[in-house]
């Protein structure tokens, strides 16, 4: 659709006077052409103002306001610069310091000493082509960590897939031992990355009816040790390795849960190849005030409630505690949408896509999405 048409449509889905359409066409130019227009998963053909404007006529006119002054002042979008930016700083703030400071206590220095200091520059050299990266998901934009470090950190230690084969763990050592012409290399540093953490519980989590841990780090920790048994590969982490987690984004909810998740089960993944802790990093904390709140967002809240559609209830979404998602996954009730997709933890209202199918005698109303999301489970 074309924009100015776009524009026109949405003065008289608002009902705008002259005045307040100028005003608002202006911001609405300038924040889609600056942020919303470059979301991934717009359907052709359609944009921000479209989506807006499709989105806002499911709601009632004398709601509308509320609806619009929500995505105007509550809600928070995270575009591909912003993340490019947490991505590029990933080596240089937190792989690089590691390194730095594990040298520099080894050797007994200070660490603004090792770059003078010949024995910790090789030092150096050596524990950076032990250290490991691996992508828990395509959100850990494992090409732009590759784009950004040529020359830091080699396409051999750059790998998207928390569970690896025995065959690539082959690969992996082989390519170590060879850079360091050491037949006995292993590797010190490990750090597992995502993009973003809402809750916590995909990277860690106690599941009761099993009685044991459970998420992306219990997969990694399983494939690690089926490697370590096979008489092929053998030992593959060096006694003293690091274990780290780092994620780009993470709520200050998760951030807490994950924190203490990860030292609830140090005792029961205690393992002679496995570190005493798992040392977690976070590039963007979103401040813990973010979230929607009663008496601060009554009105989208009441809109949740009222246009909600069950049907996007499914096993995999329980997991996260709440069976309501009209607050998101585990009712984090988070206004927060990224540039590649919409995380679940947000609230339903921005993501979710029904076709209001009767059920029961019962027909919910249909949902429509401002940014549609891509579900990794259906």
């Amino acid at each position: 659709m074309n924009q100015d048409l776009a524009l026109r449509v949405m003065g008289d889905i608002m009902q705008w006077d002259d005045d307040e359409s100028r005003k608002e066409f202006s911001w609405l130019k300038l924040m889609a052409r600056l942020k919303y227009d470059g979301y991934r998963d717009f359907q052709a053909g359609m944009r921000f103002t479209e989506s807006l404007a499709t989105w806002l006529q499911q709601f009632d006119q004398d709601e509308r306001r509320d609806a619009y002054k929500f995505v105007k002042e509550r809600m928070v979008y995270v575009g591909p610069g912003e993340v490019r930016r947490l991505v590029e700083q990933f080596f240089p703030n937190t792989i690089r310091q590691r390194i730095v400071q594990t040298v520099a206590s080894n050797l007994g220095i200070k660490p603004y000493t090792v770059l003078t200091n010949p024995d910790a520059a090789a030092a150096i050299k050596r524990l950076s082509r032990q250290t490991l990266v691996l992508g828990l998901s395509d959100g850990a934009r494992m090409h732009i960590v590759r784009h950004a470090n040529v020359g830091r950190l080699s396409n051999e230690q750059l790998v998207l897939a928390p569970q690896i084969d025995t065959e690539k763990w082959k690969d992996l050592l082989k390519n170590l031992r060879e850079d360091l012409e050491d037949p006995d290399a292993l590797f010190k540093v490990i750090y597992l990355v995502d993009d973003f953490a809402g809750t916590g519980t995909s990277f860690l989590r106690y599941k009761e009816e099993d009685k044991k841990w459970s998420g992306k780090l219990n997969r990694f920790r399983t494939s690690l040790f089926n490697a370590i048994s096979d008489p092929e590969v053998g030992a593959i982490v060096a006694p003293d390795w690091q274990l780290c987690a780092h994620h780009y984004m993470a709520t200050a909810n998760a951030k807490a849960k994950m924190t203490a998740s990860e030292k609830t089960a140090r005792q029961a993944m205690q393992h002679k190849n496995w570190p005493q802790e798992v040392h977690l990093s976070f590039a963007m904390v979103f401040d813990e005030k973010l979230p929607i709140t009663a008496g601060t967002d009554d009105a989208f809240i009441a809109l949740s409630n009222k246009y909600y559609d069950s049907v996007i209830e499914t096993k995999h979404t329980a997991v996260g505690g709440v069976k309501h998602l009209g607050m998101g996954y585990g009712g984090c009730a988070l206004p927060i949408v990224l540039e590649h997709n919409t995380p679940n933890n947000s609230a339903a209202l921005l993501w979710a896509e029904t076709n209001g199918e009767t059920k029961d005698g019962v027909t919910p109303p249909a949902m429509r999405p401002l940014f549609r999301r891509r579900q990794r489970h259906v």
